[in-house]
């Protein structure tokens, strides 16, 4: 048989006298080592046919049972964070584009996937999650997070493609005075109640296609709030609890080019606005009150 070891045929051919000698218990010894060499011994009517074992599938881990490195010290430049969800092909365009720019930088780069992405060959320096159902935004965010070995934390979206160097501009905004979150897309409220784009380069909120803060942010508890299965109005929320900590939020240029939004797109308009607004009550829940976070409060 063609690419079979000839150890395996040979196995497999005295198993075939055994059980035509009725042999059966000595032929299933065979059939297990047969197994340990990687093979399944299929048997047809006269003969029999040996076939690759399939490699058996990693087990999924539920989101808490990701094993945290944050307790060591970071052997990284940079964690750059990103979620397959149904579109894996995004990632790939986004992962690409950032490895074009990083030169001699140390940079980890950690995908979270679900039962619902398609399977797809990821590059062998990824860092790949399995997480079991669908854990939602918030949950499969904060299960990389634990992860991240970089000093700098990158949490991205696969609707982000880089056209230049976008660590060095992060890493030269996060040096600043009093910088804790830093991104190309910046919003600012007057009340809380609305928050609108603005330049900066102090904003109120950076929003998640592509925000970065340091790492020791994540050891002294920052976490997106797990209860936001959807992304919108997380992004507010985690850069509240930043501002929070007496750091600001700093809106900086970046080289990237914004592609469609899947998760957006792929949502109905109605289930879109329930879960945003819903988010958002999330968010007020935990900051309402709080607009001596506003860059519009006086100081």
């Amino acid at each position: 048989m063609k690419d079979v070891p000839d150890e395996v045929l040979r196995l497999a051919e005295e198993r075939a006298r055994l059980r035509a000698e009725s042999a059966y218990q000595d032929a299933d010894r065979l059939r297990q080592r047969i197994r340990e060499l990687g093979f399944e011994v299929l048997d047809r009517p006269d003969t029999f046919e040996l076939v690759p074992v399939a490699a058996p599938s990693p087990r999924r881990l539920q989101a808490a049972e990701v094993e945290g490195v944050l307790d060591l010290p970071p052997t990284a430049d940079f964690s750059v964070h990103w979620l397959a969800e149904s579109w894996p092909e995004d990632v790939l365009r986004g992962v690409a584009s950032f490895r074009k720019f990083e030169g001699d930088r140390a940079v980890q780069h950690v995908v979270v996937e679900t039962e619902s992405t398609p399977p797809t060959e990821w590059p062998p320096e990824l860092e790949v999650l399995r997480l079991a159902g669908e854990p939602g935004f918030g949950e499969a965010r904060n299960a990389q997070l634990v992860r991240s070995k970089g000093a700098i934390v990158i949490v991205a979206d696969g609707s982000v493609e880089a056209t230049g160097d976008t660590y060095g501009p992060l890493r030269e905004a996060l040096s600043e005075r009093g910088a804790g979150v830093a991104g190309p897309l910046g919003i600012v409220s007057d009340d809380l109640s609305e928050f609108r784009d603005a330049e900066g380069p102090e904003v109120d909120a950076i929003e998640s296609f592509l925000m970065a803060f340091r790492r020791e942010l994540l050891e002294e508890g920052l976490t997106f709030d797990p209860r936001f299965r959807f992304y919108r109005n997380a992004d507010i929320d985690l850069s509240f609890q930043i501002k929070a900590l007496g750091l600001r939020a700093i809106r900086v240029d970046l080289p990237v080019r914004r592609h469609e939004h899947r998760s957006w797109s792929a949502t109905s308009v109605h289930e879109r606005d329930r879960l945003s607004k819903r988010n958002f009550y999330r968010f007020l829940d935990r900051f309402r009150g709080r607009a001596d976070l506003l860059v519009s409060h006086p100081h």
